[in-house]
């Protein structure tokens, strides 16, 4: 005998556990709800976000779960808004009730650079350059990148896609990666908002999967990190490095995302001419 499930049996989409985790960190008091007695959990509940985003619990529900697809742009501005997210989660939370169409599921293949874009950062010179894929496979890297980022690593290992470098996979399984950051933790928090940013716009890859389940198993602080759906589109920074063979260093980082949309984009660094970081640089580059 088949068993209905209500609203509240149906398991939740990643939609609903990123409303789950904004809800979480805003107090009743910070989003302009009116309480009264003890509360048994922090955060908004469900019915007050529906509240203050207009809409009704049912619909909420619906939309939490995956029933609806076609959630208006006000009905997600509205959420927005009532979450207090910033533009990188209101593009995460577009990306999220707006979903791709469901592809027929083909092997994957290999991610590979395009030619123009690895010509780029070898034109670079002594600017450490890397191609990074969508889920942050290295599909290129010039001398200086390789020199910054991965010297213990043959020059070479990008060209075979079995086993490609992948950045977030070295940040938190590699020690040599590791010990690379002096602000580890900022780096790995950092790099994991941003995975959650585009694994949204490429939900249905299992490379991503494979990707998740890996570190998840194999980093108890990935697997925390991953679990708390921070977002943010990395884009511009700086980056604090204690390197093994030229010591600490300061370098500015640029993100250029490709206009093809495909998620490769070339990370760059930088020294301020003149600084101690800049001529390390020059020494790194020389040897």
């Amino acid at each position: 005998m088949a068993v209905q499930l209500t609203y509240e049996d149906r398991p939740v989409t990643e939609l609903g556990k990123f409303l789950r985790s904004r809800r979480d960190r805003l107090t009743p008091e910070g989003a302009g709800v009116r309480t009264y007695g003890r509360r048994r959990v922090p955060g908004l509940r469900r019915e007050e976000l529906a509240q203050l985003a207009g809409v009704s619990v049912t619909y909420l529900t619906r939309l939490e779960q995956g029933q609806s697809q076609n959630a208006s742009d006000a009905v997600i501005d509205a959420l927005a808004r009532a979450l207090r997210l910033d533009a990188d989660e209101r593009a995460h939370l577009f990306a999220l009730a707006r979903p791709a169409p469901a592809k027929r599921r083909r092997p994957p293949k290999p991610e590979s650079a395009k030619p123009g874009a690895e010509q780029l950062l070898h034109a670079m010179g002594d600017v450490p350059a890397v191609l990074l894929g969508r889920f942050n496979d290295v599909l290129a890297w010039n001398r200086a990148g390789h020199l910054l980022l991965a010297g213990h690593l043959d020059f070479a290992a990008f060209t075979r896609p079995t086993d490609r470098p992948n950045q977030i996979r070295m940040l938190f399984l590699d020690p040599h990666t590791r010990d690379l950051y002096i602000d580890w933790d900022a780096e790995a928090a950092l790099a994991v908002a941003s995975l959650r940013y585009v694994a949204a716009q490429f939900a249905d890859d299992r490379r991503l999967a494979e990707l998740v389940g890996e570190l998840s198993v194999n980093s108890p602080e990935f697997a925390s990190l991953w679990a708390g759906h921070a977002v943010r589109l990395c884009t511009s920074g700086s980056k604090r490095f204690r390197h093994p063979e030229i010591g600490d260093l300061e370098l500015d980082y640029e993100v250029l995302h490709l206009p093809e949309g495909n998620g490769q984009r070339i990370l760059t660094h930088a020294a301020k001419p003149g600084s101690a970081s800049f001529a390390a640089l020059r020494l790194l580059t020389s040897l």
